[in-house]
């Protein structure tokens, strides 16, 4: 799995409206300001994620974006999947499930594909935009929040 420029450009906003978020609606401009995005890019991203219902737009002086639900409710896995697709590192699991039926030369290097996904998947289907506004980049310090919980329960599996 590779996250693009833009899936990260696209996590970095929805940090900051998740810090924001009973605020009500930001502009772009202070989403891209307080984010250190471009603009312009932000605007395709933003776009995006409101066509696939995870932001929502106001229009008018009082206008910008927001987020649709709370910010506990929305898994990385949601983005990334949208902005850059499948969480496997080639093609989608069941993509990789028929290369294990079928091509028994290569099955293991296909389940190590596999686990790597499911091993992926499961941490960004547990770690939601509030858990990464909570954490403040205490991560690496070995800090125990609730996506720190996640990470604990990956590593057991």
């Amino acid at each position: 799995m590779k996250i693009s420029q833009k899936g990260l450009y696209a996590l970095q906003a929805m940090m900051t409206l998740a810090r924001r978020y009973e605020q009500g609606a930001i502009k772009i401009r202070d989403i891209a300001a307080e984010s250190n995005l471009p603009e312009k890019f932000l605007e395709l991203i933003l776009l995006e994620l409101k066509n696939a219902r995870i932001v929502d737009s106001v229009r008018g002086a009082r206008g910008g974006y927001q987020l649709r639900r709370a910010p506990s409710a929305i898994p990385l896995s949601d983005i990334i999947r949208l902005v850059d697709g499948p969480l496997a590192p080639m093609g989608d699991a069941e993509q990789l499930r028929g290369l294990i039926a079928k091509d028994a030369d290569h099955r293991a290097l296909y389940e190590v594909f596999l686990a790597v996904r499911d091993a992926a998947a499961k941490i960004l289907e547990h770690t939601t935009v509030a858990d990464l506004i909570a954490d403040k980049g205490r991560r690496g310090s070995g800090a125990k929040s609730g996506s720190g919980s996640v990470k604990k329960k990956a590593t057991g599996a």
